[in-house]
């Protein structure tokens, strides 16, 4: 790679977490041994999010059963289920005055239920602490099991996501055990569900326009409402490599491009995260 490549562009830049609201939801997070994905993913929105009060919370611990090839999240074999988590992430949820609540999880393989029991009772302790609180769940693809995802609808949550990652053609690449159309049939369960659909792809891992405006067409066709796109960011040399920095004009073309064809909303920058913004999409 050469060194421009290596190097960020402007609009890549962020802030340093600062202030006394990041400051509280750190000292939260810490205390009642959360885990985010904002640490876990080193979100470049950390510095927003925090200083807004919101984060994303990773439920299930924060060793994944899978590497995929983008993500940063440990790998290897998880610890065993605490059953005590559902109730200290909503009381955590309460002393963040979170108005608007995003989890998402590890995959849990190694569980017969994927860890969908776990997403279930912690997304019914949100509600019933935190009442006035709505909810994404950010899920992993459960095999597609249609059983355990609507576990997850039937507990409550407003909107319900499930990221494609990327297109197609890279999905075996990038992904470790996940398919592309198994993703997409579980946005189609989502979808013909009470939950409003959600899903996101990164760019910049050598797709192909006609790739992308593919998979706009794939979301569409399985009824997704939501769609994210962003940057994808290389965590650490032991990861895939960027092969472009896709400029922010091109980001907004594809955000009207998406509305055009039929999504509620689409959220197209370079920082754009799956969760970034999230309670706009209620």
């Amino acid at each position: 790679m050469t060194d421009k490549r290596r190097r960020k562009p402007d609009w890549l830049k962020t802030k340093i977490p600062i202030g006394k609201q990041y400051i509280g939801v750190r000292e939260i997070v810490e205390k009642n041994k959360l885990h985010t994905i904002c640490t876990s993913g080193h979100c470049p929105n950390i510095a927003d999010c925090w200083g807004r009060g919101t984060a994303t919370l990773m439920i299930l611990g924060d060793i994944c059963t899978r590497a995929c090839k983008f993500c940063n999240v440990k790998t290897g074999k998880p610890l065993p289920v605490d059953l005590k988590e559902p109730q200290r992430v909503a009381e955590s949820v309460k002393l963040m005055k979170v108005k608007h609540c995003v989890l998402t999880s590890v995959d849990r393989d190694d569980l017969e239920d994927g860890g969908a029991s776990i997403w279930a009772e912690t997304i019914r302790q949100i509600k019933k602490i935190s009442p006035e609180t709505t909810i994404e769940a950010l899920i992993p693809d459960f095999d597609g099991r249609k059983e355990l995802i609507m576990q997850i609808v039937d507990a409550g949550a407003e909107v319900v996501s499930h990221n494609l990652e990327t297109v197609e053609r890279l999905t075996p690449l990038i992904r470790s055990k996940a398919k592309y159309k198994i993703s997409l049939e579980v946005i189609r369960i989502i979808s013909q569900s009470k939950a409003r659909s959600k899903s996101g792809i990164m760019l910049g891992l050598g797709e192909k326009k006609e790739e992308v405006l593919k998979t706009m067409d794939d979301l569409l066709a399985v009824g997704c409402e939501v769609m994210t796109i962003g940057q994808y960011m290389q965590p650490t040399k032991r990861h895939l490599e960027v092969k472009e920095y896709v400029h922010p004009d091109v980001f907004e073309e594809y955000r009207v491009t998406g509305l055009k064809k039929g999504f509620k909303f689409v959220e197209s920058s370079p920082l754009v995260r799956s969760s970034y913004h999230a309670e706009k999409h209620i």
